[in-house]
């Protein structure tokens, strides 16, 4: 039977020189053989978690109206879908249900308004308990999650929801609405649960994500996909990013003397791809094996569960050190990653009051996007340079819009 997804391994420089212990890159992707149509793909657990608090009133209640609008539409009559609305109060506005009456559904849509403040936690647990509804291992699950605003003493218990969700093998599309909310609440939310977060600059935008949100689970071919790499002797990981659909620092965890593991989530119609940074030690001329790449994971649509699919990732070394050969696309994709890495750590240097690491680093992120041809992204990066160089703070647009930007500087990654 053909596998239902391809793996493969690329390095960064091969053959490396032998005789010495140095760094390399691996881009280790996988693609689904196979990206079912809309009609063929698996059927949906689709959840809305939406806020509707006071700060949502004029275009941005209207804008989310219309949003949801177009995802019932889109929706098949297989399809299970719930809404639930949150403000300090809860609304179950759609019990989890099939998507089989639009007109219906359609004309529940019709009565969100906004109102109250803002209690994130109580969305969330309703979700959880509607998704349980129509659990199944052959659907896909997926909670969207928008917010405008902070929500008030229930971080800890929101992050908790979102491991609960995240166990289920569902995950989180947090998306947060304008400026005033809290990007590293939405981040952790997404990670607990191997999603996705994102910002929306403006409500005219809510429909776009909101559809992108859809398309990539109608487009999931596999599910709670985990990476596991078995390591040559003297091998060391240095980190793990994920580069595909978007960057985000994975991290590995350890579970035996030379195995790691990586949890990877959903693999939809895109594929996903990781960054591993290996210290090697030194060789003799010659090609080996450095590692073996295990990806395990669950194909819904092909009543698939716990498959698994290996590859060795061999790697040459040669006695002349001139041999080496850079591969273009992944040492593009590493810069990518190196400017993600600069950002993030100046805006929490900037948040920590160090004003001079933090423009430093800014300024290096923003060379090297220069050099990437990212000049709007640069400019940025140097705005906001300026604006901590003056005294002040980074304009909270500007914080966002690099924050989320840089993640998606892979989400075409080069052939």
């Amino acid at each position: 039977m053909t596998e239902p997804v391809a793996l493969s391994a690329v390095w960064s420089r091969e053959p490396l020189p032998s005789g010495t212990s140095q760094v390399n890159y691996v881009l280790i992707q996988a693609k689904p053989d196979h990206v079912p149509t809309v009609q063929a793909a698996p059927p949906l657990n689709f959840c809305l978690v939406l806020d509707r608090s006071g700060s949502m009133a004029g275009d941005k209640i209207q804008h989310l109206r219309e949003a949801v609008r177009e995802i019932v539409a889109n929706l098949r009559p297989i399809d299970a879908v719930s809404i639930v609305l949150f403000d300090d109060t809860l609304e179950v506005l759609v019990p989890a249900r099939l998507a089989d009456d639009v007109p219906a559904l359609q004309n529940a849509i019709e009565s969100i308004g906004e109102q109250g403040g803002t209690a994130m936690s109580l969305g969330l647990q309703a979700g959880l308990t509607e998704l349980q509804k129509f659990q199944a291992a052959d659907r896909v699950g997926r909670v969207l999650l928008l917010t405008d605003g902070q929500t008030w003493g229930d971080e800890a218990t929101c992050r908790d929801l979102a491991k609960q969700i995240g166990d289920l093998g569902v995950s989180i599309t947090a998306l947060g609405l304008g400026t005033e909310w809290n990007e590293a609440l939405l981040d952790d939310l997404a990670a607990a649960s191997n999603g996705e977060s994102d910002y929306i600059a403006d409500p005219s935008q809510i429909s776009k994500y909101f559809q992108q949100t859809l398309q990539s689970a109608q487009t999931t071919t596999v599910v709670n996909a985990r990476l596991l790499l078995r390591l040559l002797p003297g091998v060391t990981p240095r980190a793990v990013y994920r580069v595909q659909p978007s960057i985000a620092n994975l991290g590995y965890k350890p579970i035996g003397e030379r195995e790691v593991t990586v949890s990877i989530g959903e693999i939809a119609g895109d594929g996903a791809s990781v960054l591993v940074d290996l210290m090697l030690p030194e060789r003799e001329a010659g090609t080996f094996r450095i590692a073996q790449a295990e990806l395990q994971y669950d194909a819904p649509v092909l009543g698939i569960k716990e498959a698994k699919l290996k590859i060795d990732i061999p790697l040459s070394f040669s006695v002349d050190p001139k041999a080496s050969v850079v591969n273009p696309p992944i040492m593009n994709t590493v810069e990518k990653v190196t400017a993600f890495k600069l950002q993030t750590r100046a805006l929490s240097e900037a948040e920590a009051g160090n004003i001079g690491s933090a423009t430093q680093k800014l300024r290096a992120a923003a060379t090297r996007l220069l050099d990437l041809g990212e000049t709007e992204l640069a400019q940025t990066m140097e705005q906001s340079a300026q604006q901590l160089e003056a005294g002040g703070q980074i304009d909270a647009a500007d914080q966002k819009a690099l924050r989320y930007a840089t993640r998606k500087l892979t989400q075409k990654l080069e052939d």
